[in-house]
């Protein structure tokens, strides 16, 4: 049975309110999407728990399909090499499991229209 997963990953900061405030948003994330999957945070530096740790244990879990999406801007060296990199060794453990790197916030269709509306440009 397929067991799936949306693991969020930030950066990670050193002022506990901002690694909170992705924590909160993961919370109300996870309260719209289907009940069967199961939707964690996770940040890179600075702050637990770690993307590695927390990937490591939805596999550990027996969840065989996760879905990563970096909660990053731009695709800057923690999106193009570590992300892939950590990725890369969890699935050389789980050969059997699916881990999709999905792409970043930045990337996002509709971000842009996203922003112009908050300031009623559009």
């Amino acid at each position: 049975m397929t067991q799936q997963a949306l693991l969020i990953v930030a950066h990670g900061s050193r002022r506990q309110a901002s690694n909170q405030e992705v924590a909160a948003l993961v919370d109300f994330i996870a309260q719209i999407v289907p009940l069967e999957v199961r939707v964690e945070h996770a940040f890179l530096e600075l702050a637990n728990p770690k993307f590695s740790d927390a990937l490591q244990q939805l596999l550990s879990d027996g969840v065989n399909q996760i879905d990563v999406f970096p909660y990053f801007l731009a695709a800057g060296t923690h999106v193009v090499d570590d992300l892939p990199a950590i990725i890369a060794q969890h699935k050389a453990q789980f050969p059997d499991a699916q881990i999709n790197l999905i792409q970043h916030l930045g990337k996002m269709p509709g971000l842009a229209e996203l922003i112009a509306q908050q300031i009623n440009l559009i």
